[in-house]
């Protein structure tokens, strides 16, 4: 006698958001986010914390003189051009070339889009924020460009942890990637003090910079790891 047959139920639809629309729904509100804190900043909020900071850093009663001996600030100016645009774009192809020498060119691939997309997005929210230089103190550096978020936070941030996330698949030890990403966070942090210390940026900038660069980074990471989950499934 046969047995009679028990259909499964249907499972029902699933209603996960698509990774990608997920990372470009990220990517837009980190966007809205920075954009909305700079014009806050703009109009007032938060300036006099701004202005204790930077005053805390020169000598008190001379505003055209740094605090600290002699060198510091020859050594910030050195500090600070880890973060140039001409420093992190070696950076960036030297990293790609490894990582292709590595045969990692997704990760290389991501290495690229992920620096070149968010300098971008930090000039096109410069642009739109358009938030005037300190002029509070005198500067040790020129410079032209607006000054929310800042560029040399931002894109340090951007640029250092994002290569040391996506190098994790060679480097398969714990503790090797924990070094790595301790150096990505010391060297984002002393770049980012070193434009508040030379007097081109207000604190804010750099947080503002240290926030969406973090958070870029993340996001890419998130990205990579989906990218290699999806990898896995097909090899399955």
């Amino acid at each position: 006698m046969d047995e009679p047959t028990v259909n499964a139920p249907d499972r029902p639809a699933s209603r996960r958001i698509p990774w990608p629309v997920a990372a470009a729904s990220a990517c837009a509100a980190l966007l809205l986010l920075i954009f909305w804190l700079g014009r806050e900043l703009v109009e007032g909020d938060g300036a006099s914390v701004d202005r204790a900071i930077m005053l805390a850093m020169r000598v008190s009663g001379s505003p055209d003189l740094p605090i600290g001996p002699d060198w510091l600030p020859s050594a910030m100016r050195d500090v600070t051009a880890l973060g140039s645009s001409t420093v992190l774009t070696f950076v960036v192809i030297a990293a790609a070339a490894f990582l292709i020498l590595h045969r990692q060119m997704r990760s290389a691939m991501l290495v690229l889009l992920a620096t070149t997309l968010g300098a971008s997005v930090i000039t096109l929210i410069k642009a739109l924020v358009a938030r005037s230089r300190p002029d509070l103190i005198d500067r040790l550096m020129h410079e032209t460009s607006h000054s929310f978020p800042s560029g040399h936070a931002a894109n340090s941030a951007i640029v250092y942890l994002t290569l040391a996330t996506l190098f994790f698949p060679v480097l398969p030890d714990a503790k090797m990637r924990g070094f790595v990403i301790g150096i990505a966070l010391l060297l984002t942090g002393a770049i980012g003090i070193s434009r508040v210390y030379l007097g081109v940026h207000w604190p804010s900038d750099v947080v503002g910079g240290w926030v969406f660069g973090g958070a870029w980074a993340m996001l890419w990471w998130w990205i990579e790891l989906r990218l290699l989950a999806g990898k896995q499934r097909l090899a399955m």
